[in-house]
Order: C-alpha cells, then structure tokens, then sequence
C-alpha cells in the first residue's frame, strides 16, 4: 500500500512539475532568442522523459501485482520464513542460506517464468535490488510469451 501511495505522489509532484516547466518553457519560447527556444526545448524534453519513467514503473508495478496474484492464488509462492531484523528488512544470512534453492530451480526450469520471479523474491531478499528487478523483468517476459 506504501508503493501505491509512494506513486500517486511521484505522479502528482510530476504533473505539477510538467505545468510549471511548460510555463517556463513557453516563456522562453516566447522570447524568440535562439538560445532561450534551446532551453524552452530542453525544458519540454526532460519532463517528458520522467513521464515516461514514471509510465515504466507504474507498468512494471501493475504487472508485478499480476503476478503475484496469479502465483498466490495457485499457491506458487514461496514461503515468507526468512527471519527478519527489527527494521523489517530480512535477516542478510538466513536470505542468503536461502537463496541457493531459488537459484537452482531456475537453473532446472531456465523458461518458467514462476522461477524466475521466485528468483527475483529471493535476490530482493539478499537485499540485490538490480538483480531482482532483472529477474522479475525476465519472468515478466517468460509470462508474456507464454508456453514454450
């Protein structure tokens, strides 16, 4: 729920972002100054790429959703048994004793897109973000492909 939250504020902060620089940049514009239409054009470019990031996330955070609605609701999900610290991030050596298993399925079943998100879980968990968005990416995609 704190994702959620997380993003229509990020989404909101965006949206006022964009007014705000589309103000400036047509103000720029309106100068007729070489030099100042650069910047106005910077001054679009740029929003446009955090929008586009923003729309990345936001589509890799729903299909994540998906997925982990499918896997829960076959009960293809691992268990969560992983200790955790008081903080409430998992216990680095328990993950890590862990993670061995995941790895191993994946290496069994290298087109089971289950695998390789419960890869991505177990990664997360050893605290490896890069390699557990790459893994649920992929799994994202083994999904999208389906059957092989």
């Amino acid at each position: 729920m704190k994702g959620r939250i997380g993003a229509l504020v990020m989404a909101a902060l965006l949206v006022l972002y964009i007014v705000l620089v589309g103000q400036r940049a047509l103000a720029l514009f309106a100068t007729g100054e070489g030099v100042a239409i650069g910047l106005g054009v910077g001054l679009v470019i740029l929003p446009l790429l955090g929008v586009f990031a923003l729309v990345a996330e936001i589509r890799f955070g729903l299909a994540t959703q998906s997925m982990v609605r499918e896997l829960r609701d076959a009960g293809e999900l691992p268990v969560d048994d992983v200790p955790r610290r008081p903080s409430g991030r998992y216990d680095r050596v328990a993950a890590d004793a862990a993670f061995p298993a995941y790895r191993e399925a994946v290496e069994e079943s290298p087109d089971d897109y289950r695998a390789w998100f419960r890869l991505g879980l177990a990664y997360d968990a050893c605290g490896d973000r890069r390699r557990a968005r790459q893994a649920i990416r992929w799994s994202l995609t083994l999904r999208r492909r389906g059957p092989s």
